[in-house]
């Protein structure tokens, strides 16, 4: 992230701060001031009474002083301890109200609020990066979209103008990249549901092979043609589970067609399942999805669930939108379950999803 240069605060945030400090300071020097007379006051009776000294000025400006400069560092400690923190904390917190995501409060100041600030710069570093993904996912957006919007427009200016023919070639041309651009929408419609808990699921219970028998017949011939072998290895075909069959299905299908894009001739899929046991009892179903395909560099592991996220950096390929795994990441997680990815660059890939118990 580019350095920012330190942001001042603004003026309405210096009368707010010198507001809050003149009344403090007023009460501090009033408070000195009846410490102080009051010390030299019974100072100078129980001297006075007891040993007959009847210095006054020596009593005001020897044991009170004494008194005001323990009072002084004492107070100057306590402000250390306590007040510095408060104060940066309050200060961070103006800036994260002007937009400054980037403050953060030193952590090494007081053991007292150390936890505290812990906590705040904790929920800064999250607000940053949700905002740092928000401006990303502008970004990518427009750029998604303007690729296929600018071929429609070139293909349809060049009929208007004559440079292409209306043949069947360039019609169908333009329809895939509407396709395209209409599955792009559709993903993020998707997307957003999800994320946002909104998505309708319409839960059904049914046999976990079943499911595996339709997606291996949905891709077995599209994997013989690419000379891939794809199979399946069920552990218990009278299992069952509790899910959007539909979505669930959407999810596998794009583990399935990532893995064979990836996937060189001769080499395999296979669609696996298994109990989760627990202590004494099944927990939950694992289902996984493995190739020995290319694998993901374990520098790229970390982001392959965000959006637009592709593994071709020069981002090429058009044939997909970059949302699949962000979408079934978040369909996982709609059924309260979890997906995790095991990879190593040259030897394949393991996507795992654990479903708990209905």
């Amino acid at each position: 992230m580019a350095h920012q240069p330190p942001q001042h605060p603004p003026p309405h945030q210096k009368r707010r701060a010198r507001r809050f400090f003149v009344p403090f300071a007023i009460f501090f020097i009033i408070s000195a001031f009846l410490f102080v007379g009051g010390a030299a006051a019974i100072l100078y009776l129980i001297f006075s009474e007891y040993s007959g000294v009847r210095n006054i000025w020596l009593l005001l400006c020897g044991a009170p002083s004494i008194l005001v400069v323990f009072v002084i560092i004492t107070i100057i400690n306590l402000y250390n301890r306590f007040g510095r923190p408060l104060e940066q904390l309050f200060k961070a917190i103006n800036a994260v109200e002007e937009g400054n995501l980037s403050v953060r409060v030193p952590e090494n100041n007081s053991d007292m609020y150390s936890d505290l600030v812990k906590r705040f710069n904790k929920m800064v570093s999250e607000l940053e990066r949700a905002e740092q993904q928000r401006r990303n996912l502008t970004a990518d957006i427009a750029h998604e979209l303007r690729t296929p919007l600018h071929i429609i427009q070139g293909n349809l200016e060049g009929v208007i103008d004559g440079v292409y023919e209306p043949t069947p070639e360039h019609i169908n041309n333009t329809l895939d990249e509407t396709k395209l651009l209409a599955r792009l929408v559709n993903d993020l419609q998707t997307l957003s549901l999800a994320e946002t808990g909104q998505l309708p699921l319409h839960p059904t219970r049914f046999l976990l092979a079943d499911l595996m028998q339709d997606l291996t017949s949905s891709f077995s011939s599209q994997a013989a043609s690419l000379g891939i072998d794809l199979k399946t290895n069920i552990s218990d075909s009278s299992q069952e589970i509790t899910a959007d069959y539909d979505r669930l299905n959407q999810v596998l299908s794009n583990l399935i067609s990532n893995a064979l894009r990836h996937t060189p001739k001769g080499g395999m899929i296979s669609l696996e399942t298994e109990p989760i046991v627990g202590e004494r009892e099944a927990r939950g179903v694992r289902i996984m999805v493995k190739d020995t395909g290319a694998g993901i560099p374990a520098e790229d592991i970390p982001f392959i669930f965000d959006r637009f996220w592709r593994g071709d950096k020069s981002r090429s390929e058009r044939v997909n939108s970059g949302l699949g795994l962000a979408i079934a990441k978040q369909l996982i997680h709609a059924h309260a379950g979890t997906i995790e990815v095991q990879s190593e660059a040259g030897k394949g890939t393991t996507f795992i999803i654990d479903f708990p118990e209905a």
